[in-house]
This record gives structure tokens, C-alpha cells and sequence, in this order.
């Protein structure tokens, strides 16, 4: 026997055990929890003008609306990634999909903005344990690299399209429902979850994985739940007392939080990782991509319906070139880095994801529908295939047994964009609309106040109101056209920082 011999036998011998056909359908049975909790964060943006007119939400309880959900996800991943870990992670996420389809059932029939509100936090509490324990069980499903860098492309992949997605699947309902109908998609979606998972997905948790840390807990919560909420709250009123102190508490509990992690024996989240250039600038790409993407949503969904006056399944579907290029691209990415450094990858993918920016911003007031459709087609792109390098590269810094933390690090990240996406964004629109719509002379108070709240608002109040009123529908759809501009420009300069940060992390990471 030569050498080569031995040495390919040896190699063989140690090469982790491929997936079958079994690792493969469960693989399809965990995108149905990923699908439905990507989904839900923008499936609301169509629904946003029929919510307005139905409940009348403040423009304050609006962005609620929609962050209510994604505030309370990103609060509560980090402890739910730890909690599978230690409990299993299949136990978590059928705990998750039956208390999450409950709440949706409760949220499709709120009869006041509060309510709805408060049904949406719910949500995103069962939510918090899904996403992580998907992440992590794929971890421990396909042990061989390339397989897992597949079957991660499709869960960002699924992920992806699921935000984007959301918008379209919103449309379509509300094309022919009510609008609590998109709430309760989710029942039908997590039913086949709970029956199939105990047959097809095995349990997995930390083998050692040490006591509860019920103070490590709080902490998490109080700097991450304190951050979003400080964040959304300066975003809304500017500099108040509450916005500032909510960012203080934030800080100071994170601080604590990672002093207790180093001394801690069995640390809920090794503090380390953030050193590793790969895990923390793969996260940080991940932020910003979904920064980028639900920024996006927020604005375009509005602007093809409320100015340039589309129903609502025909304003869905020009965002699907969009849906269908974020696919292919998070799907064939995976063949691309086998020959190309990842980092070189993402920077070339998030070059796309810039020009869809600039090609809104440059456009500006004169954007045309098709010219909508190719910018998210753009967008799409880059961020489909760089949220698949990113993701393989966060769940390949860590052990397995550490899987669960490191997806709800991942998931983390997501969930903030989305927070962000809305808040930062959305914020800069909305302040921007006010600052610029021009209310024309003898306009109604009553009308005029409620078109200074949103555009929802300014389409509501002058529907049958004659030319005053089509006067004032025409100041608020230029007003509103102006915030999309500068909205734009921020998502760009967004954009590229990205391409900054993964150039310089993200480099000779591959295999």
C-alpha cells in the first residue's frame, strides 16, 4: 500500500458523514418556521394603508405595528438560543411554532391598533424560538462542509425570500380578505411543522452545557430590548429623556453582560467570538443587509400604492424579479465560493445592493414602476447571495455544541435590521415628509393634521374631499417622493459601509 493510499483511507475515515435523504427532509420541514417568521416581519408593509384606514393608528403606533414584533424577536433571541441549547432544540421550536400560531389567530381579529400591538409582541416572543433552533439544528443535521453550506444557502435563501416575499404574499390576501389574513397564514404553515418534526428532525442540544445563567438572561434582554426600544424612541421624538436613558440602560447592561460572561465557568454566549474577524464581521454584514432590505420595503410598498395609486396585487407583483434574483442568487452563490475568496464574494454581491440604492436616489421623484422593479431586483441580488456566505461563516467559527448561541447571534442581527430597517429609515421618511409637505392654503385643520401624520393619513382624509382635497393628496405624495430620496442615500452610504466592513473581515475565510 502506498502512501497515498493510506493517506486517502485515513481521510475517509475522518471526513464527517454526509446527509441522506431523511437530513434532507427535515431540512424541509425547519424552512417552513423560517419562512413564516421572515414573512411576517414585512407582510404587514401592504397592509399598512388598509390598517390605517380600519383602526387609525397614530403615526407613532404605526411603526409600532410593525417593530412591535421585530423589537420583541430581537430581545429574546440570545436567551432562546441559550434556553435550546440546554433544553433541546427541537423541544424549543415546537413550543415556539404552537404558541406563535395561537397569537396569530388572536392578531388576525384585533379590533384597536393597542391590541394588535400587543398581539404582534406576543408573536414575536414564540418567534424568538424559532429562529435560532432552526439555525442550530442545521448545524447538527449536516456535519459534511458543503453540504451545510448548501443547506444554510437555504435557510438564507428561504429567510431572504421571505421578507421580501412577505410584501407579496400580504398583497395577494389582501387582494380578496381582510387584512387580519395575513395573520393567519401562519396556522396552516405550523401545522405540518409539528406533526413532521418529531418524525423527521432529531434533537440536538449542548451535550455540557452548565446551569441556567438567570442573570446573564436579564442582562441580555435589558441591553438588547434597551437598545431597540432607545433606538426606536429617539427615531420617533429626537433627543427626550427616554430615548437617551433607554440607550444608557443598554449600554451599561451590555457592559455587565460581558463582564459576567468572562467570569462566569459556563458562559450562556462566549464573548470571544466578537474577536474573531470572520464571526463579527459576518454579523455585521447580515445587520446591514436586512437594514437595507427592510428599509427598502417600507418605502417602495407605500410609494406603489399610495403615489403612483396601484392596487395592491399589482403593486406585489413588481417586487417579484426581486424575490426570484434573491433566490438564484443565494442558491448559486455556494457553487461561486468554491473558487472565489468569500469575502471578495460579498463585496462584489453588496456592489449590487449599492447601485439599487443609488439608481432610486438618482431617480428621485421621476421613478417610474419598472425602474422600482429593477432597483429591487438589484437589491435582491446582493443581498440574497451575501446573507448566505455570511450565515455559513458565522455557524462555521463556532463548535456544535455552541450552535444554538451563535444562530441566536445570527438571528440577532436579523432582527435589529428589521427593527432598524423600519425605525432609522422609516423614521428619516416620515421626518422628512413633515418637513416638506407644503399644506396648501385653506386646506381643513382636521385634513391637514392628519396628512402632516402619514401618507395613509393624507389618502384617508381626502378621498371624496374634491380639490382641496386632491391638493393636498398631491403636496403629500411630493412631500413623500422627497423622503424616499433621502431615505435612499442613507441606504447607499448603508450599503456601502457593508462592502467596507467585508472586505476587510471576511477575506481568505474560505475553505
Amino acid at each position: 500500500m502506498t502512501n497515498e493510499d493510506t493517506t486517502d483511507g485515513i481521510a475517509a475515515a475522518t471526513a464527517p458523514p454526509r446527509a441522506g435523504a431523511r437530513a434532507w427532509g427535515a431540512l424541509a420541514v425547519l424552512m417552513l418556521p423560517v419562512l413564516l417568521v421572515s414573512i411576517d416581519i414585512t407582510a404587514l408593509n401592504f397592509a399598512l394603508p388598509e390598517i390605517a384606514i380600519a383602526l387609525q393608528p397614530s403615526a407613532a403606533q404605526q411603526l409600532w405595528i410593525i417593530d412591535a414584533y421585530s423589537l420583541v424577536l430581537a430581545t429574546l433571541l440570545v436567551a432562546m438560543g441559550n434556553l435550546g441549547d440546554r433544553i433541546g432544540r427541537r423541544r424549543l421550536l415546537l413550543i415556539g411554532a404552537t404558541g406563535f400560531a395561537a397569537f396569530s389567530a388572536l392578531a388576525a381579529f384585533a379590533p384597536t391598533a393597542e391590541l394588535l400591538i400587543a398581539a404582534r409582541a406576543a408573536i414575536g416572543f414564540f418567534g424568538a424560538t424559532l429562529m435560532p433552533s432552526t439555525l442550530a439544528l442545521l448545524r447538527s443535521i449536516f456535519l459534511d462542509r458543503r453540504q451545510r453550506r448548501l443547506a444554510v444557502a437555504i435557510w438564507a435563501t428561504a429567510f431572504s425570500v421571505g421578507s421580501a416575499a412577505g410584501p407579496i404574499v400580504g398583497g395577494v390576501l389582501l387582494a380578496h380578505f381582510h387584512w387580519g389574513a395575513i395573520f393567519l397564514i401562519a396556522v396552516p404553515v405550523l401545522v405540518p411543522l409539528l406533526v413532521l418534526a418529531p418524525l423527521l428532525v432529531d434533537e440536538s442540544r449542548d451535550p455540557a452545557p452548565g446551569p441556567i445563567d438567570p442573570i446573564g438572561i436579564v442582562l441580555s434582554m435589558l441591553a438588547l430590548g434597551g437598545l431597540a426600544a432607545g433606538i426606536k424612541e429617539l427615531a420617533a421624538a429626537g433627543a427626550d429623556p427616554l430615548g437617551i436613558g433607554l440607550v444608557l440602560l443598554a449600554g451599561l447592561a451590555g457592559w455587565l453582560f460581558v463582564r459576567r460572561m468572562r467570569r462566569v465557568a459556563s458562559p450562556m454566549l462566549d464573548v470571544g467570538l466578537f474577536r474573531v474577524p470572520q464571526f463579527s464581521g459576518a454579523l455585521l454584514v447580515n445587520l446591514l443587509s436586512v437594514v437595507a432590505l427592510t428599509g427598502f420595503l417600507f418605502f417602495v410598498t407605500q410609494h406603489l400604492q399610495l403615489v403612483e395609486g396601484m392596487p395592491v396585487l399589482d403593486a406585489a407583483l413588481v417586487l417579484v424579479p426581486g424575490v426570484v434574483a434573491m433566490i438564484l442568487a443565494g442558491l448559486l452563490v455556494v457553487r461561486v465560493v468554491r473558487s472565489v475568496d468569500p469575502g471578495v464574494a460579498v463585496v462584489v454581491a453588496l456592489g449590487s445592493s449599492l447601485a439599487a440604492y443609488g439608481m432610486l436616489a438618482v431617480l428621485g421623484e421621476n421613478v417610474s414602476v419598472l425602474g422600482i422593479a429593477v432597483s429591487f431586483a438589484l437589491l435582491g441580488l446582493g443581498i440574497g447571495a451575501a446573507e448566505t456566505i455570511s450565515n455559513d461563516l458565522i455557524l462555521s467559527a463556532v463548535p456544535p455544541a455552541k450552535a444554538g448561541a451563535a444562530s441566536a447571534l445570527s438571528e440577532t442581527a436579523y432582527e435589529f435590521g428589521a427593527v432598524l430597517g423600519t425605525t432609522l429609515l422609516g423614521g428619516l421618511l416620515t421626518a422628512v415628509y413633515r418637513a416638506t409637505l407644503v399644506v396648501p392654503a385653506g386646506t381643513d385643520a382636521a385634513m391637514a393634521q392628519a396628512a402632516r401624520e402619514t401618507l395613509g393619513g393624507a389618502v384617508a382624509v381626502t378621498d371624496g374631499a374634491g380639490p382641496a382635497g386632491e391638493r393636498l393628496l398631491e403636496a403629500a405624495r411630493i412631500a413623500f417622493d422627497h423622503g424616499v430620496i433621502a431615505t435612499s442615500i442613507s441606504g447607499a452610504v448603508l450599503m456601502l459601509l457593508a462592502m467596507v466592513v467585508a472586505w476587510r473581515s471576511l477575506r481568505g475565510t474560505g475553505d
